[in-house]
């Protein structure tokens, strides 16, 4: 049986916890998780909630009726997902392959809640990849001369794909304002440095350049802005003056992998609200 995946914010009260819980409980269903987050700065609050819908006495659209009652009567915004609902995903490369391959690899063992359907890039240098693993391969080439319409073949494609979530695995080219404000929270990029250090292009080679001790990678939702938008996942590793521009980029394609790869499944698994610039993750 499919689970029900319930999200809320809100300004922080008493009773929410228990109202919910007890929404579930009187309609014969039985809590999987709960995971909930107060902030005594800011006074709101966050909660995901997870319950098997096996003996559930309500349907879908009865759960949603439930929901905007509650959104009236304790002010939450809430999100409502089924964990048979699997997004179907559209991964965006150019030519380095480890964050594609990671993925594919992934989704081939069970690893993800959703489906590589497509993969686009603007280079065929990574057709092998989707060929091995049988997935449709589409280059869109693109230039500053060509950029609208290459973004409008591409919004053409995932919709035809009935794409739901976009992931920039090292595609190296930065999406127009309305591409992303079309897709907001629904891409997610991830950028070879421990942002908010060492934005924008070659940011190995300002690391060394800065004699960082550490270095990292950052998963997070495109936005308008390069690489401002909220941050998902992050990891480092230490480095030291014996590494080169050549070894910070080896150490980092293991973190941008892992980093990637964690920020993917928590969408998936609708583990992430959006929080003004930031993100608020559920484990």
């Amino acid at each position: 049986m499919a689970n029900a995946i319930l999200r809320v914010r809100c300004q922080d009260r008493t009773g929410i916890i228990a109202a919910l819980s007890d929404f579930v409980f009187r309609h014969g269903g039985n809590i999987l998780d709960l995971d909930q987050h107060a902030e005594p700065e800011t006074g709101r609050f966050f909660m995901r909630l997870t319950w098997s819908l096996d003996r559930f006495c309500l349907d879908r659209d009865g759960i949603r009726l439930g929901m905007e009652v509650f959104s009236r009567s304790l002010g939450l915004a809430w999100e409502l997902d089924f964990s048979d609902r699997r997004d179907r995903v559209a991964i965006f490369c150019s030519k380095e392959g480890h964050c594609l391959y990671d993925l594919l690899l992934r989704q081939r063992l069970g690893e993800l809640a959703g489906d590589v359907v497509v993969i686009v890039s603007n280079h065929p240098d990574l057709r092998p990849a989707a060929d091995y693993f049988g997935l449709p391969f589409e280059v869109i080439p693109i230039s500053s001369t060509t950029k609208e319409a290459s973004e409008a073949a591409q919004n053409e494609l995932l919709q035809r794909h009935g794409v739901n979530l976009v992931v920039m695995a090292r595609y190296m080219q930065i999406l127009s304002s309305s591409f992303v404000e079309r897709w907001a929270g629904r891409v997610i990029n991830i950028h070879h440095s421990f942002l908010p250090a060492f934005a924008g292009a070659k940011p190995y080679h300002q690391a060394h350049a800065r004699g960082v001790k550490l270095i990292g990678a950052t998963a997070h939702y495109a936005t308008a802005e390069l690489d401002e938008g909220p941050i998902i996942e992050q990891d480092v590793a230490r480095v030291s003056h014996r590494d080169g521009v050549k070894d910070l980029v080896r150490l980092g394609r293991d973190l941008e992998r892992q980093v990637l790869s964690r920020a993917v499944r928590y969408h998936l698994e609708r583990r992430l609200l959006v929080e003004g610039n930031r993100t608020v993750v559920f484990g």
